[in-house]
């Protein structure tokens, strides 16, 4: 579910008119819905009930500060992959002990900007990482709490570059060696062992796979404690998919996966940590985008948008399907023709959909890319000196910019020019 409806034949978001943002903006942007962000949140707050845990927010998925702060008002701990994430989460107003950092190749510079701001735990990827953050918590004199992210090897039916749970993938150890990686962090000064962590990949939408790897974890867990170690607090990763074409099949929703985890981990007596990010983010956004042209070619028919793959580059990084739809809401029974919906980038790859049937559309009109909260902003880049769009946050029958859009002037200043030349 979302907030962006139409009434009265005009797309809103939440309790505000689509166009009269637009006209108060500009295209293209993106366009959040407060509701909905806080109602995917409790979804997976509510569905752990009873359990000890708490749900992390990746913010890879949308790192603007005022969702941030939104789910940090909420209750949301935050999950962090680089320097920069840490430096977001903390000027948005999150606490340290509600910030776990994760990724494969933290610095050392990252690991003591962690270490003196205060972090939650660190999780672990590999041997090297872990000495050096031995390394550097002892140098400081401190000890920080840590896991160790384990690889089931374990298939999660999803696209190959967002799958993280496979042997061949470089995310973790070997579930095989967690006994002598386990063995070794205990005896490292500066690192509490507190528990593991897990994370088999994104867009998941069959629960099997997590139970399989949740179930390998289970397992773990018991044989570790038995080994000797406290392993009180289990990293479960993220991942559960959303429904970007609807006429698909639905994913399992929130309370399902839920369900899941309390069945399989419920009686070890461990507090439990989630990181879903897509599914807080995804489908509380939308890009909003204006038709520049209506093309007529030889064997087809283009519709030329004012937003290209350096706003949302999904489509051509990963062939992602996106629900595009008229801002103004389509008369009942109105003919679709099909169009190829491209942006004005000069490159063949700047293409959102193909043979896209779609209800006839003019220049200046406005169209809707559903479920573009996530990794849509985070991922844009200013690809042929094209400003970053704004981001906008609605909540009820208000709006504000949330980023503003960038001038040209801005752009070209952060350029230097060398003196000798």
């Amino acid at each position: 579910m979302d907030h962006f409806l139409y009434r009265n034949g005009v797309l809103h978001a939440e309790d505000v008119p689509v166009p009269e943002i637009a006209a108060a903006v500009g295209t293209p942007f993106y366009l959040y819905s407060t509701a909905t962000l806080t109602r995917h949140f409790r979804l997976f707050d509510e569905g752990l009930g009873e359990m000890p845990h708490l749900v992390c927010y990746a913010m890879k998925a949308n790192s603007n500060q005022a969702v941030l702060k939104l789910l940090g008002d909420l209750g949301a701990g935050i999950d962090v992959v680089s320097g920069g994430e840490y430096a977001r989460a903390k000027a948005a107003g999150i606490p340290g002990e509600k910030i776990v950092f994760s990724g494969v190749g933290k610095t050392r510079e990252e690991m003591r900007q962690a270490l003196e701001g205060g972090v939650r735990q660190i999780n672990l990827e590999s041997e090297p990482e872990m000495r050096a953050l031995s390394e550097v918590a002892a140098a400081m004199g401190v000890t920080v709490p840590v896991t160790v992210r384990v690889n089931p090897d374990v298939d999660a039916k999803t696209h190959e570059k967002i799958a993280t749970g496979k042997k061949e993938n470089k995310f973790g150890i070997p579930i095989s060696r967690a006994s002598e990686v386990y063995a070794e962090a205990a005896r490292l000064p500066g690192l509490e062992v507190v528990g593991i962590d897990v994370h088999i990949g994104s867009q998941l939408t069959e629960l099997q796979p997590f139970r399989d790897a949740y179930s390998l974890v289970a397992s773990l867990t018991k044989q570790l404690r038995a080994e000797g170690h406290e392993i009180r607090r289990l990293d479960l990763g993220g991942g559960l998919g959303i429904p970007y074409e609807r006429s698909n099949t639905a994913p399992p929703l929130p309370v399902e996966y839920c369900g899941v985890i309390r069945e399989v981990l419920g009686d070890l007596g461990c507090e439990v940590e989630i990181e879903p990010g897509r599914l807080i983010a995804g489908n509380a956004g939308i890009l909003v985008s204006k038709v520049i042209w209506v093309k007529h070619g030889d064997d087809r028919d283009f519709l030329i948008l004012d937003s290209a793959m350096n706003d949302l580059i999904r489509p051509s990084m990963y062939s992602s399907y996106h629900e595009i739809v008229p801002v103004m809401e389509p008369e009942p029974g109105v003919e679709h023709r099909p169009y190829d919906i491209v942006g004005p980038v000069c490159e063949s790859g700047d293409t959102f959909a193909k043979d896209r049937p779609m209800p006839p559309l003019s220049e200046g009109e406005l169209v809707a890319f559903r479920s573009a909260g996530a990794y849509g902003a985070v991922m844009s880049s200013e690809y042929n000196s094209r400003p970053l769009v704004p981001e906008v946050l609605v909540k009820g029958d208000d709006f504000a910019v949330i980023r503003a859009r960038p001038t040209f002037d801005d752009i070209i200043s952060r350029d230097i020019v060398p003196e000798w030349l």
